[in-house]
């Protein structure tokens, strides 16, 4: 399984709440397992610039090629790009990442 980690911080003047409206349109899109658009709770200690998190998953990598080659992927991006500023985007293979068993 693949995991979609996308932070997203709004440029000034502009809401979280509008780019989490634009990144809505992904939750339409079905090559993802699941998908999620949350505003950060900002509750930590040392950082807080981050304002959106998309968190999506995937059977695969090809399911993730497929869910940002469809157009509603196209859609949210010419969206939200101008009311960003930062964006870090990470995936993660859960079949290779390191667990620890409790």
């Amino acid at each position: 399984m693949i995991r979609h980690i996308v932070f997203f911080s709004a440029k000034p003047g502009v809401t979280a709440q509008s780019v989490q409206a634009g990144l809505s349109v992904l939750t339409g899109i079905k090559h993802a397992r699941h998908v999620e658009i949350g505003l950060n709770e900002k509750v930590d200690q040392v950082a807080n610039e981050i304002d959106v998190v998309v968190y999506a998953e995937f059977d695969s990598l090809d399911d993730l090629k497929a869910f940002k080659a469809d157009p509603l992927y196209e859609v949210s991006t010419r969206t939200v790009r101008p009311m960003r500023e930062l964006r870090f985007a990470a995936d993660v293979d859960t079949a290779k990442a390191a667990l620890t068993q409790l």
